[in-house]
């Protein structure tokens, strides 16, 4: 089994299975002496300034600005272990494509219709492409998702047709803007036998060299990586 990190300080825990026993289980986190300071500091500072600046209304606006930060990085940041998937209802095959770039690989679309085809004859196959609607930190701040929103749209279509002139059916869905959290929310609905992932090159693409990491280590059936050119992106 993996080994998981141990915490002994903070008593922050997340939550998890055993992937032997099926039984839940936690990892704690140590959190060092310096970070609950920081985490005052962090809170205090900007909620002192906004005061001092232009009255209850900004500080109240700036503290809990940097108190949304403060989860979501925690949310981001927290230790976790292998994703679970949901359970088939049949015996058909289902392939997860995961884009944070588009597909447009001949050789990568040429394997993925094999598989298809042979799938198909057998029991049949479902393909489901997922783009994460990433977006830029003011149109989160904003709440203005509409361009993430467009690129992932646009990524799916052009993935789409990429498969359909390969003569493979998928359905497509726009998921959470991290790619392993929108893994690991599509996974409990869609039982996945295996998951592809689509990204540039590491120094084009860190998210998708990050994610492609993680995904490696967390999930549990088989996990390919394909790395497009920029030119597909």
């Amino acid at each position: 089994g993996r080994n998981h990190p141990t915490l002994t300080a903070g008593n922050l825990l997340s939550g998890g299975r055993d992937p032997l026993t099926g039984q839940a289980s936690h990892t704690m986190v140590e959190l060092k002496p310096w970070t609950l300071p920081l985490i005052v500091a962090a809170i205090a500072v900007p909620l002192t300034a906004g005061f001092l600046l232009a009255g209850p209304a900004l500080g109240v606006a700036l503290g809990f600005a940097a108190v949304s930060a403060l989860v979501w990085i925690a949310v981001r940041q927290a230790p976790r272990g292998p994703i679970e998937t949901a359970s088939a209802a049949n015996d058909r095959r289902h392939l997860l494509i995961v884009l944070s770039r588009a597909l447009g690989d001949p050789a990568a679309i040429e394997r993925i219709a094999e598989g298809y085809r042979a799938d198909q004859a057998a029991n049949g196959a479902d393909v489901l492409l997922l783009a994460p609607a990433k977006g830029r930190l003011l149109d989160r701040w904003a709440t203005d998702l509409g361009p993430a929103r467009s690129e992932a749209q646009r990524k799916l279509v052009l993935s789409v047709a990429s498969l359909g002139k390969a003569d493979v059916a998928a359905e497509a869905a726009v998921g959470d803007e991290d790619l392993v959290q929108a893994v690991e929310d599509r996974l409990r609905e869609f039982p996945a036998d295996e998951v592809i992932l689509v990204t540039g090159t590491p120094a084009e693409d860190p998210d998708g060299d990050r994610a492609a990491a993680e995904l490696g280590e967390r999930l549990q059936q088989p996990f390919e990586r394909v790395i497009e050119a920029r030119s597909s992106s």
